[in-house]
């Protein structure tokens, strides 16, 4: 039995959710809308994060560690958007493959961390941690950038990589929440037409991009959160 725990608005777990159905992989969906302890996380992982996949005996958690598992173990289904790439890394090109997927990771981590810290009350702007996040997130827009095929093909030209899904993912999450960090998609003309490009994959559609904090009970057709009264 395949499953997949995760919590509602996390962009890692949507990055793998979207491999998932790019692969056309059933699985059984175990959604955390609350805010779970330590000790039941833990029965899934020792690291306490999401996303953690079983697949079978097996149980890996790190979106990176998890997409890499599932583009080696399993063939993708034919469809109709363009190919998946069949790996991570490009023969020739690994480690600058390696580095661009960790630069993304980064970046994922920088936009969480500013999510996390603002339901302790922690915004940004004046605290010297969280404002080197958000610097590093501009940095890391304009490196991303020069990296991207013309006309927002992505990473790895004509091909969808996981780089141009996490990527996606990860500007997403920074775009529907509250955060009050721009990422200028307006500079970054490549980055914008890759996003839009990803968000119109069956996919993408099929796992739209929802987010969670404490309060929030449920979500209107739309996407907005309800939150409890």
């Amino acid at each position: 039995m395949r499953s997949l725990l995760y919590t509602t608005g996390s962009p890692f777990a949507r990055g793998v959710r979207v491999v998932l159905d790019e692969i056309g992989l059933d699985y059984e969906r175990r959604e955390e809308t609350t805010t779970p302890s330590a000790a039941s996380r833990a029965e899934w992982t020792p690291a306490l994060q999401v996303p953690t996949l079983r697949d079978g005996d097996l149980t890996l958690w790190e979106s990176g560690v998890i997409a890499e598992y599932l583009l080696t173990t399993y063939p993708q289904r034919a469809g109709d958007d363009s190919a998946l790439a069949p790996s991570m890394w490009r023969a020739g090109s690994e480690w600058q493959d390696r580095l661009l997927f960790a630069s993304i990771q980064t970046l994922g981590t920088a936009a969480t961390t500013v999510s996390q810290m603002q339901w302790s009350g922690i915004r940004h702007h004046g605290n010297s941690h969280l404002t080197r996040c958000a610097e590093r997130i501009a940095h890391l827009m304009a490196w991303l950038e020069g990296r991207i095929g013309r006309d927002g093909e992505g990473f790895f030209g004509r091909v969808v990589s996981v780089q141009d899904i996490i990527l996606t993912c990860h500007l997403r999450f920074i775009a529907n929440r509250p955060l009050d960090l721009d990422i200028r998609l307006d500079a970054h003309p490549k980055t914008r037409a890759l996003v839009n490009k990803m968000e119109e994959r069956a996919s993408f559609r099929n796992n739209p991009v929802l987010w969670w904090e404490p309060g929030i009970t449920g979500y209107e057709a739309d996407g907005t959160p309800i939150r409890a009264s």
